[in-house]
C-alpha cells in the first residue's frame, strides 16, 4: 500500500532515530499526528501545552541522546517554536523541527496563519527549506538532519498540510543517515610547537568548555604534567570538575574569584573546547593558546598567540607525550590554597540555613546536592537558579545539567525537564526553577501530570525577578516592576495532578527534599527563599570586577576576610555573595 508524505516523514524519523515528537497538534500537522498514531508506539507524540516547551524539551532530549524532534502547526504553532530551538541553536545540540504551513496554493496571499518559515527560521537553524512537492520531502529531511548531526543544531522543515496527504514519492538515495566521528587534531608540527611553548612556561592555567567534554582524562593528566590548575566554563562545569585534584571552579559571571585568579596570575592559558563569552575575564598581558573544532571562532574573545584547530580528546592524545614533566608546583599549590578559602566562604551561606520565608537558597541548592543520586539529571533556570546550580550542584561524572546557557532565555528548567525525564527514565531528573521561570510556561505542568513525570520541581519563590532587580540595584537604578505577586505554586501543581509542598521553615528543608525525591511520581517543593540572597549581577562594570577581584585575593590569601567583605560593601552595596 502507498505510503503517502506525513507517513514517509515519520517512517524516516524512525529511521534517524527518533523516538517523540514533541508538539501541539492541529490542521497543518494532523496527517502527521495520525501517522505517529499508526506507528504503534514505534514513535510518541509528546502532547505540550506550549510549542516553546515542545522545542525546549526537545533540546534536552538532543543533548542528552543526539539527536531529537519538535513540530509545531501553521503560523503560530510554528511561531512558538522560535525561543526554544534558538536555544538548541546555540547550544549546539541536534534538533529536527517540523513547522507545517498552509497549502501551497495558499502561499503569497496573506492566507490566515501564513507566515514565511524561511525567512522566520533563518537565524536559528543550520538548514531551513519548505518542501512543496513530495519529492522534495525525502531529500529535505535526509539533508535536514545530516545538518544537524554535523554541524550540531537546528534544521527546520518547511511542509504544507495539503502536502502531507499527497502520495510519497521513493527516493532510494534518502533512506540512511550517516554519523560519523572523524579524528580531528592539529598538524604534527604544530603539536611540537605547542609542546614547545607549554615546557617553556611555569605558570599555566588550562580553562575548558563543552568542548572538553569528552577529554576529561586526557586533561587531569595534562594538569598534572604542567602542574597546571584547570578552570572551566557553566557547560564544562560537570564533565571536568569531578575526579580532577586540579580543579579550581568556574570563572566568569557565575564563577568564582579563584578561577579568575588563577587566569590572571599565569603567564599562559590553554584554552580548550570553549567559546567563553566574557572577554573582560580573559587576561589581555599574557600569552594564550586556544584549540578549537571550529577555526572561525579562534581568537573572537581573547587575543590569541596560537590558534589551533582539533577536538580536545584527539589533541591531548597527540600532544601528552611530548609534554614534559615540570617540578615546580608552587604555582598551582598557590591557586588550590586560594580556591580552598573561596570554598570555605562559600559553605558559610550553607551553614546559616536563613529564616522563616526566608531560607538561604544556598543551603537548599546543598541539600539537593546532597541528596541527589550520582546520576541525577539537573535543569536550571536562567538567573539566581544557574547561580546556585553553578557554585553547589557538584559534578560526579555521571550527572548531567543542562540549563539556557547559551541562549539565557527564562522558563527553560521545566520543560527541559520533561524531555530529560522521557530520555532517561531511569534517571533521577531535578529541575530548579525560579519563580519568574516557572510562571511563564506553567502550563505545562499538566504535561508533567499527563504523562506521569517523576520530576521534582523546585521553585526557588523568591517573590521576585532577583537577578533583574539587582543588576538594578547595583546599576543605581530605583527597583521598579521586578516583584512577583505568585499563586500558591504547591497549590497551582495539586490542582494540575502534582504532589506539591509549599516549604517556609529552614529546618523543614532537607526532609520535604527527602520525601520528594522518594516519591513515585511528580513533586512540586515551593520553597520560600531569601530575597536579599544575592550574587554577583552580569552588568556590573568589569574593570571593577577585574581590579576587585585582584585586591579581594591577596586579602583572602592573607586571611583578612573581614576586609574582603568591607571592601564588597563599599564597592557594590549588598553584593558580598561575590565571593
Amino acid at each position: 500500500m502507498a505510503q503517502n508524505v506525513a507517513e514517509q516523514l515519520v517512517d524516516m524519523l524512525i529511521s534517524a532515530g527518533i523516538k517523540r515528537i514533541y508538539a501541539v497538534t492541529g490542521d497543518s500537522l494532523n496527517e502527521v499526528n495520525d501517522a505517529v498514531r499508526r506507528t504503534n508506539g514505534k514513535v510518541q507524540w509528546i502532547h505540550v501545552r506550549h510549542e516553546e516547551a515542545g522545542a525546549y524539551a526537545a533540546a534536552a532530549e538532543s543533548e542528552l541522546s543526539g539527536l531529537a524532534c519538535c513540530a509545531g502547526s501553521s503560523g503560530p504553532g510554528h511561531v512558538h517554536l522560535i525561543n526554544g530551538l534558538y536555544d538548541a541553536h546555540r547550544s549546539g545540540t541536534p534538533v529536527i523541527a517540523i513547522a507545517s504551513t498552509c497549502a501551497t496554493n495558499e502561499f503569497g496571499s496573506e492566507f490566515f496563519q501564513e507566515t514565511n518559515t524561511i525567512k522566520l527560521f533563518d537565524d536559528c537553524s543550520h538548514y531551513n527549506q519548505i518542501a512543496t512537492t513530495p519529492a522534495q520531502l525525502p531529500r529535505m529531511l535526509q539533508a535536514g538532519i545530516q545538518h544537524a548531526l554535523g554541524k550540531k543544531g537546528v534544521s527546520v522543515i518547511g511542509l504544507p498540510g495539503d502536502i502531507t496527504k499527497m502520495d510519497a514519492e521513493e527516493i532510494t538515495t534518502s533512506i540512511i543517515n550517516y554519523v560519523t566521528a572523524p579524528v580531528i587534531r592539529p598538524a604534527d608540527q604544530e603539536l611540537q610547537n605547542l609542546a614547545a611553548l607549554l615546557n617553556s612556561h611555569e605558570k599555566i592555567t588550562i580553562f575548558c568548555g563543552i568542548g572538553a567534554s569528552k577529554a576529561h582524562d586526557e586533561v587531569v593528566q595534562l594538569s598534572k604534567k604542567l602542574n597546571a590548575p584547570v578552570g572551566y566554563s557553566f557547560r564544562g562545569k560537570m564533565s571536568i570538575q569531578y575526579d580532577n585534584p586540579n580543579e579550581v571552579g568556574m570563572t566568569g559571571l557565575l564563577g568564582l574569584p579563584s578561577a579568575f585568579h588563577s587566569m590572571h596570575e599565569s603567564d599562559l592559558i590553554l584554552l580548550l573546547g570553549t567559546d567563553f563569552p566574557y572577554t573582560q575575564f580573559i587576561p589581555t598581558d599574557i600569552k594564550i593558546v586556544q584549540l578549537e573544532t571550529k577555526p572561525e571562532r579562534i581568537g573572537r574573545r581573547a587575543k590569541v598567540d596560537m590558534g589551533l584547530c582539533g577536538t580536545t580528546e584527539d589533541s591531548l592524545k597527540a600532544l601528552l607525550p611530548l609534554i614534559e614533566q615540570k617540578a615546580d608546583d608552587s604555582f598551582l599549590q598557590t591557586q588550590l590554597k586560594f580556591y580552598d578559602k573561596v570554598k570555605d566562604n562559600l559553605q558559610t551561606y550553607v551553614d546559616d540555613k536563613g529564616t522563616k520565608n526566608k531560607i538561604h537558597p544556598e543551603y537548599v541548592a546543598s541539600t539537593i546536592n546532597k541528596l541527589a543520586t550520582n546520576d541525577a539529571i539537573f535543569t536550571v533556570d536562567t538567573g539566581m537558579c544557574c547561580v546556585w546550580g553553578a557554585r553547589y550542584i557538584h559534578a560526579t561524572g555521571k550527572r548531567t545539567m543542562i540549563g539556557s546557557f547559551n541562549h539565557g532565555s527564562m522558563a527553560n528548567a521545566m520543560p527541559q525537564a520533561i524531555g530529560a525525564a522521557l530520555t532517561c527514565p531511569d534517571r533521577q531528573v531535578i529541575a530548579m526553577c525560579g519563580d519568574g521561570g516557572i510562571s511563564m510556561l506553567l502550563g505545562d505542568l499538566a504535561t508533567i501530570s499527563q504523562y506521569n513525570l517523576p520530576i521534582k520541581i523546585v521553585v526557588f519563590n523568591n517573590r521576585s525577578l532577583g537577578m533583574v532587580k539587582l543588576e538594578m540595584e547595583v546599576a543605581g537604578l530605583p527597583d521598579y516592576q521586578t516583584d512577583m505577586h505568585n499563586p500558591d505554586f504547591a497549590m497551582v501543581a495539586q490542582a494540575m495532578g502534582i504532589k506539591g509542598v509549599t516549604v517556609d521553615d529552614p529546618e523543614m528543608v532537607e526532609q520535604a527534599l527527602r520525601e520528594a525525591l522518594m516519591f513515585n511520581g511528580p513533586v512540586l517543593l515551593n520553597v520560600m527563599t531569601d530575597p536579599n540572597a544575592l550574587a554577583m549581577p552580569p552588568k556590573i562594570e568589569f574593570d571593577q570586577v577585574k581590579g576587585m577581584a585582584l585586591s579581594m585575593s591577596k586579602l583572602i590569601l592573607n586571611g583578612q576576610m573581614d576586609e574582603v567583605l568591607n571592601t564588597v560593601k563599599s564597592n557594590y552595596k549588598h553584593v558580598k555573595d561575590l565571593l
